[in-house]
């Protein structure tokens, strides 16, 4: 095998696709031949014929793409000692200069198979379990977890300042890097022009429809429901008006959600529009975005939306506060508070100035985590580690 040969990894294939293919193609640039490992047959987060796309991609780009394992549980153990028998015979056999890897468990994993085996690790953390107000039960299992592996750490990336703080003082990689999320292509939403009224009608809204945007996994961290109960507490005092929700996403709650709307009598409100390839036109449609997160390593979603001009009603928790201030970005609010999320969607609904002012702050505060930063960051990690 070549001596330039590496290795990207995740639990995943998402976490590839969605946020490493810049990195992929620096690393092709260096000259390396890349290596892809993730458990494909994890259909959770994205459709079967969407994750065949992407090993397709991937085939196209000259990328081969290994079946690992992995599992999302922390509490399968045997199959976490099977995936990891299995990381390291992929080692042993395809001698990597180094890995890099992403994911919790994944790259836990991975350490300590690159540890036996002598190979460098890159560690990007795509926001620690364990933060400020973060449950105990997180610090008990996922701290220790992480200050043990980053030992057998040879970068670590850190997207978010307080992770970065926490990491650098108190871990024990041998360098730790911060790098302004994964990057944001803010010259593709500048330049996006979208027939508003032919995509609204396309998504069966009315022009003038107050029109709620999130863009995630439907799960209990990104916490997609708190905007259900809000808009279902609206609708029975009578102060939902013309809002509409569109949901874009998959996930394990998707079911539960659909109930809750047709319980709650939301379908003219609501809408799950599961997974989408048209993100970047919806968010040049759409009138405000929420991310009501109640953890976020940083969150590539809403800087996206920032970058389209878009204010934000957004979680006051770890990583999203890097780049959100209530009364700037739009309203940072508790997570858990159904009434805050109510006065909040009100006040960017009715106060035309304020949204305006928001979404030319939120422009400007997006170019700090322009792509062309991140990828300056990753050209110099992966050339050091050459």
């Amino acid at each position: 095998m070549s001596e330039k040969r590496v290795l990207m990894v995740a639990t995943v294939p998402s976490m590839i696709g969605q946020f490493n293919m810049n990195n992929i193609q620096i690393l092709q640039e260096h000259g390396y031949i890349v290596d892809v490992a993730a458990d494909f047959k994890d259909t959770s987060v994205w459709p079967a014929e969407r994750v065949q796309r992407f090993k397709d991609q991937m085939g196209e780009m000259g990328i081969e793409c290994i079946q690992l394992d992995f599992s999302r549980s922390p509490l399968k153990l045997n199959r976490h000692y099977q995936s990891y028998k299995e990381t390291v015979k992929l080692i042993q056999e395809r001698k990597y200069l180094f890995i890099h890897t992403h994911t919790p468990i994944a790259s836990a994993i991975v350490r300590q198979a690159a540890h036996k085996t002598g190979t460098k690790v890159i560690y990007t953390a795509h926001g620690f379990h364990f933060y400020d107000g973060a449950p105990l039960k997180n610090w008990l299992i996922f701290y220790p977890i992480e200050k043990h592996f980053s030992r057998y750490t040879d970068v670590l990336i850190t997207i978010n300042k307080e992770d970065y703080k926490r990491a650098s003082e108190k871990f024990h990689a041998k360098k730790t890097v911060y790098i302004p999320g994964v990057g944001v292509d803010t010259e593709k939403f500048a330049v996006c022009k979208v027939d508003k009224a032919a995509k609204r009608a396309e998504l069966g809204v009315k022009d003038d429809d107050f029109l709620l945007l999130s863009v995630g996994e439907l799960s209990e961290r990104k916490n997609q429901i708190i905007v259900i109960d809000a808009l279902n507490k609206m609708n029975k005092e009578g102060s939902i008006g013309n809002v509409v929700y569109l949901v874009v996403g998959k996930g394990e709650l998707e079911d539960r959600f659909a109930m809750l709307i047709k319980d709650y009598d939301l379908s003219d409100h609501i809408k799950l529009l599961g997974f989408r390839t048209d993100v970047t036109e919806l968010c040049k449609t759409v009138d405000c975005f929420v991310h009501p997160s109640v953890r976020e390593g940083l969150g590539i979603a809403p800087l996206e939306a920032m970058a389209a001009g878009l204010p934000l009603i957004s979680a006051n928790v770890n990583g999203i506060k890097d780049y959100t201030k209530n009364g700037v970005s739009g309203c940072c609010i508790n997570p858990k508070d159904v009434d805050e999320m109510i006065t909040a969607i009100m006040r960017i609904r009715d106060d035309k100035l304020f949204r305006n002012e928001c979404s030319a702050n939120n422009i400007d505060t997006a170019k700090l985590f322009d792509i062309k930063q991140t990828e300056s960051i990753m050209r110099t990690v992966y050339k050091n580690d050459d």
